[in-house]
């Protein structure tokens, strides 16, 4: 009898990760979900099973700390205060008196509705659903390891630490003494040393809120204690026009006719265009930045320049840069659409290629000269329905129809790399969309030697597209990097924008077969190397150096072509 083999670590975690998945789209399709029920266990065990990389500590006892700031940077500030979570579509609230809540770290608009209730508007499709419901799951994991610590149930009370901390939180302003009295007594409650609890303390002050740490973990111990002790129970619901709407791409067909009608009104439609997503700073200002700052960086490399440019401080620079661009061929097209992509639209034929530090063909006649179509990020699934719709020919009225002269697709992202190290670059030649059959091989445009010589470590190999960088674990992504699939990152787009165009290419012939297409990734962090993930902080200036690198070689090969 042949011996069936236990299941490995990364086989369990896939499943969990597939269980998750199931379940969040069945709780979509339900309405509604209480976190304390039977839908919230199964999500909390399921991610309890996968130990994400970037949630740490999330299956011990003590209060994982860095996965909080994570956490908290891509939520509504105050969503830890509030029993009803409702996810939304753009249903209007920008026209009501309700301030739209932005977190830091993830352009999407909440309302804080009244004391328990927080809006979420969802626009990007459902990678933004399953991002949310992640975070939420998680906070609500450490929400129930605080109330674990902080209640006797035997006694219906509360450990003295945590009244003292609720004290605290009481009180109009605490004193430096009161402070680190309320930071012991919060430590504790937390397993955590209080050397760790006040570095997340100064993390999470501001000058507006400064004990807003003490107040995070406050609320979240006293929403779990009344979900045992009065019944009050969480709850998150979605709302029918979220529902109906969902994957219609309403929001990007908004989006891709906004452009493509600026195109046309700039006649600008008929030339060759390029799309580049990227952001909205690096082709902006490898193309125009050298010329407007040459007197404040006189003798300077162009990287000074760059860095200089990502600096919070410089606004004034950026400012100066964005100005000159407007007046010599940039046009930007600010989202309203609710995608929260903004474009750059760049003329070619009216820049002066003898104030930038590239070359174009000088036979080319205006006409024929390319036009940049710049666009942001887009997050995860959403870059399917953006490209896709923007693919499509323009329909200025019924019957008439212009079909775009698309010559190439350049994308340029963040990723997690599976061997290297920050800033270090990774060149797909195929995308692996997690959880499904379906893999998308390509001719890149750009090669490992491009890119070698600058100080960077290169890759070349297999991307993973996952549906959350937040569900990542050491052992599905070893399997992945050590198998034949050679994988070398991971990223949640990919696979999303070679479906648009090898659908627009191949299958609707609504562009060329032969558009070229460019992938190049630069490592945001390492999910296999403890303190590298995400979670473990930004890229700061290490960023600058692959951003403008890649940027160039795709400038270079557009303006070469």
């Amino acid at each position: 009898m042949t011996k069936i083999k236990a299941r490995t670590r990364a086989q369990e975690s896939t499943n969990a990760i597939e269980r998750m998945y199931i379940t969040m789209r069945h709780l979509f399709n339900r309405g509604f979900y209480k976190p304390s029920g039977v839908s919230g266990e199964t999500l909390r065990q399921s991610l309890l099973q996968i130990r994400p990389e970037i949630y740490g500590s999330i299956a011990e006892e003590k209060t994982e700390l860095n996965g909080l700031i994570y956490v908290l940077d891509r939520l509504p500030e105050g969503i830890e205060q509030c029993r009803f979570i409702k996810l939304t579509s753009d249903e209007g609230y920008k026209k009501s008196h309700f301030q739209a809540i932005i977190p830091p770290k993830r352009r999407r608009n909440c309302y804080r509705i009244d004391e328990e209730q927080m809006n979420i508007e969802i626009t990007r499709g459902r990678s933004d659903i399953y991002d949310i419901l992640t975070h939420l799951t998680f906070l609500f994991i450490e929400s129930n390891k605080i109330k674990e610590r902080i209640f006797i149930s035997e006694t219906n009370e509360t450990i003295r630490d945590w009244q003292k901390l609720e004290a605290a939180v009481n009180k109009k302003k605490l004193s430096l003494a009161e402070r680190e009295v309320a930071l012991i007594h919060l430590s504790n409650a937390l397993g955590r040393t209080f050397d760790e609890t006040l570095e997340i303390y100064k993390v999470f002050s501001t000058k507006a809120n400064p004990e807003r740490f003490l107040k995070i973990i406050y609320w979240l111990g006293k929403l779990a204690i009344e979900e045992e002790t009065e019944g009050n129970k969480r709850t998150i619901t979605f709302s029918p026009v979220l529902r109906e709407r969902l994957g219609h791409h309403i929001h990007g067909d908004i989006w891709a006719n906004t452009i493509k009608k600026t195109l046309k009104d700039k006649k600008l439609l008929s030339r060759p265009i390029h799309i580049i997503s990227a952001n909205m700073h690096s082709v902006m200002n490898s193309i125009y930045a050298n010329h407007v700052l040459k007197k404040e960086f006189t003798g300077k490399e162009n990287l000074d320049i760059y860095e200089a440019l990502s600096k919070t401080e410089n606004d004034h620079l950026r400012k100066k840069v964005k100005d000159f661009a407007h007046k010599n061929g940039m046009i930007s097209i600010d989202d309203v659409s609710g995608t929260n992509i903004n474009v750059q639209i760049v003329d070619t034929a009216k820049i002066d290629f003898a104030k930038t530090s590239y070359a174009i063909n000088d036979q080319l006649k205006d006409e024929e000269k390319p036009v940049l179509f710049v666009m942001d990020y887009a997050f995860g699934e959403q870059a399917y329905e953006t490209i896709d719709e923007f693919l499509k020919p323009y329909k200025e009225e019924e019957g008439s129809q212009e079909f775009l002269h698309v010559d190439s697709i350049s994308i340029m992202g963040k990723a997690g790399i599976l061997e290297g190290g920050k800033g270090d670059l990774m060149i797909p030649n195929a995308h692996i969309f997690e959880g499904t059959a379906d893999n998308y091989p390509f001719d890149n445009e750009f090669s490992k030697e491009d890119f070698e010589g600058h100080g960077l470590q290169v890759f070349k190999g297999s991307m993973v597209t996952v549906l959350g960088t937040s569900l990542q674990n050491k052992d599905i992504l070893k399997f992945f990097h050590d198998s034949t699939w050679n994988v070398i990152g991971l990223e949640m787009e990919g696979a999303h924008y070679q479906k648009a165009i090898q659908s627009a290419s191949k299958i609707r012939k609504s562009i060329s077969e032969r558009v070229k297409v460019r992938y190049a990734y630069y490592a945001s962090d390492n999910p296999l190397e403890t303190g590298s993930t995400l979670a473990s902080g930004g890229l700061g200036t290490t960023g600058v150096k692959p951003t403008y690198l890649i940027t160039r070689k795709i400038l270079e090969q557009i303006f070469n072509s």
